[in-house]
């Protein structure tokens, strides 16, 4: 009988949507379940929910899910609504949200007021129930939610949640920030579960076998020895879980392949989706183009290629330069770091045309020279490419680029305007990600002839920019700078990196280039864990 009760509640929440439903159905949500948080081994939709889902205790490993659902009496909005009476309440989404709290063992670890924009309003201002993954191996996207859980084992849940036996008790309640004053309202739901912790698995290197390279068109075998073991126990780490998702690593080692490892599914063939990476391709596009004559320079101005009268804030943009943007450091206001940037990505991409999207952005001149992510710049680039070289950028890319490296087995996407997108859009296999590492590696050469020219290789492997906030790391022509720990020496690389945790690493002093595919979309941890393979197993190995 209450099986048959919750499917038909939860049919007649989701009738409405996914996640809403108005505050006059609360009739139908089973009383016992208000105000309460059950949790499930995994992520489903609302109408997919059965009773014998929710669980009261788990084991928690490095490949496990979990998720939530919480029940409340009444939509968040009518709870703010009540923390401060003054503030019209079509405002309340914009300075409140809900208030997460997570003990273990009766200790507080971790408590949270989400910053407001997600959920968004309209769940905020109907939903009677929350359905959200804390833990989602599968497919997660680094939502909200999951982003809560890894900012708690960040803060001290990392530690708390040693193997073993733990109590985790979770609380959620409304909060409204006004005028830096922070109103935390009453519970509207808590929830306990028994978790049996068991994240430190032991890896017996007797039953891992590294896989034997095999040649790839450019890259003969490598006879280099290395420390199979520390492979083996990374391998051994990866296929556990306690590295996530991590699709492939590959090591040159003097121009020829040394280790060759691929997991969840992909191998050689395989193209993937790197994200950002594909930022780097414009720079060196742009440096053919140079090299070619096609453009003068990196120092001339966007003047000479568009006419800014006819785009709103004109004021400035003429004298912005291409290098402006291959160190993301214009005067144009677009900053990703900030949701309320008005060049933020998020709001480029639903127009119809990013180029003019771009173009039509203010312009600072004080921010010029001041590094700020800014993936717009580096479509302008894109377009500007289109409209200086013969035939057109990707007609350009085949011909000078991809075909000298050999490279057939790749995959654009594509702007609005039809445009391959330089804002990181290319899917290629590891292989031929790792050819164009070593392009640069071997100063813009490859089979004997100057893909790229040697000056523009020396000025994209020199700090341009240094990236504010981070303790030695810099910025160059739309490449990423910084050492690595290994041992009691420093590695320095210049590497393009992508969300997810992709990385292409060309280190300067030593004769190698790494690269390492990954889907860890959207995780706070995604860069964080490449580094610890990098420090603690991949250049010890090898070094």
């Amino acid at each position: 009988m209450k099986n048959r009760l919750l499917i038909i509640c939860l049919f007649v929440i989701t009738a409405l949507s996914a996640q809403r439903q108005k505050a006059s159905d609360s009739e139908h949500l089973p009383a016992e379940k208000i105000g309460k948080i059950l949790f499930l081994p995994f992520f489903k939709d609302l109408n997919q929910i059965k009773e014998s889902d929710f669980i009261k205790e788990y084991t928690l490993t490095n490949t496990s899910n979990l998720s939530f659902v919480a029940f409340f009496d009444r939509p968040l909005t009518e709870y703010t609504a009540r923390l401060d009476p003054d503030v019209k309440r079509d405002s309340l989404f914009k300075i409140g949200n809900y208030q997460f709290a997570l003990w273990i063992d009766d200790k507080e670890i971790y408590r949270s007021n989400l910053l407001p924009g997600a959920p968004q309003r309209e769940v905020q201002d109907s939903a009677l129930i929350l359905n959200r993954p804390l833990i989602n191996n599968i497919n997660g996207q680094g939502s909200w939610s999951e982003s809560f859980w890894n900012r708690l084992m960040n803060n001290g849940g990392e530690e708390a949640l040693k193997d073993g036996r733990h109590h985790l008790h979770m609380e959620i309640r409304p909060y409204i920030n006004v005028n830096h004053q922070v109103k935390t309202g009453p519970l509207m739901a808590s929830g306990e579960l028994i978790l049996q912790v068991s994240r430190n698995p032991v890896i017996d290197i007797l039953k891992i076998a590294l896989h034997a390279p095999r040649p790839y068109d450019g890259f003969p075998v490598s006879s280099e020895s290395f420390d199979t073991t520390k492979i083996k126990q990374l391998k051994g780490l990866i296929n556990e879980g306690v590295f996530k998702r991590i699709n492939s690593i590959i090591v040159i080692n003097k121009g020829k392949l040394q280790i060759e490892e691929y997991f969840n599914g992909e191998d050689r063939n395989t193209l993937h989706d790197p994200r950002s990476v594909g930022k780097s391709f414009a720079s060196t596009l742009v440096g053919i183009a140079v090299g070619n004559k096609f453009i003068a320079s990196e120092d001339q101005k966007l003047g000479t290629f568009y006419d800014f009268k006819s785009y709103k804030h004109p004021g400035g943009k003429n004298e912005a330069t291409i290098k402006d943007l291959l160190t993301m450091s214009s005067g144009f206001e677009g900053n990703d770091d900030d949701p309320d940037s008005p060049g933020n990505e998020e709001k480029m991409y639903p127009t119809d045309n990013w180029t003019d999207f771009v173009l039509n952005l203010p312009y600072d001149p004080v921010l010029k020279n001041k590094w700020h992510y800014f993936t717009a710049g580096t479509v302008l680039l894109g377009d500007l490419l289109n409209r200086s070289v013969p035939g057109g950028l990707e007609k350009f890319a085949v011909e000078r680029l991809f075909g000298p490296l050999n490279i057939k087995n790749y995959r654009w996407e594509y702007t609005p305007q039809n445009l391959p997108n330089t804002a990181g859009g290319i899917r290629m296999n590891a292989l031929d990600f790792a050819k164009y590492g070593q392009l640069y590696k071997n100063r813009g050469r490859w089979n004997k002839k100057q893909v790229i020219p040697e000056s523009w290789v020396k000025k994209t492997l020199t700090r341009q920019v240094r990236i504010p906030n981070r303790k030695e790391e810099y910025y160059s022509y739309l490449f990423w700078n910084k050492s690595f720990k290994v041992n009691s020496r420093e590695a320095e690389a210049f590497y393009c990196a992508g969300n997810g945790g992709n990385y292409i690493l060309i280190f300067k002093d030593l004769p190698i280039v790494i690269v390492i595919t990954a889907s860890a979309y959207g995780q706070s941890s995604a860069h964080s864990q490449v580094t610890k393979m990098l420090e603690s197993f991949i250049l010890p190995a090898i070094l």
